[in-house]
């Protein structure tokens, strides 16, 4: 399992607002903290390339506009975004993204 490095969040409300994403994305797919985390970091590196580096932007906005883009982001990259027996095999093509 990756995990994210403290160097991409630099304070206590990053890694708040991180927790937060990881937890309302797994409520809006239906699995677990743990599951929700693979996602983000093992399927993809929505995490450590678009969560934590646009939280300015993202922490303004209401949840549920946090949670679409989130599974937008993870859509557009090509991220199943169900449970599967190979959670932690890649399955991405890195996009690039740039926080407004």
């Amino acid at each position: 399992m990756m995990k994210i490095s403290m160097e991409a969040i630099k304070t206590p409300e990053e890694l708040e607002f991180v927790v937060f994403c990881i937890e309302n994305v797994a409520t809006a797919l239906h699995v677990d903290g743990a599951t929700a985390y693979r996602i983000l970091t093992d399927k993809s590196d929505v995490l450590k390339s678009y969560i934590a580096p646009c939280y300015d932007a993202l922490h303004t906005q209401g949840k549920e506009y946090i949670v679409e883009d989130v599974l937008d982001v993870l859509k557009n990259m090509g991220v199943a975004l169900t449970a599967t027996p190979n959670m932690n095999e890649k399955n991405y093509a890195p996009i690039p993204f740039y926080c407004r």
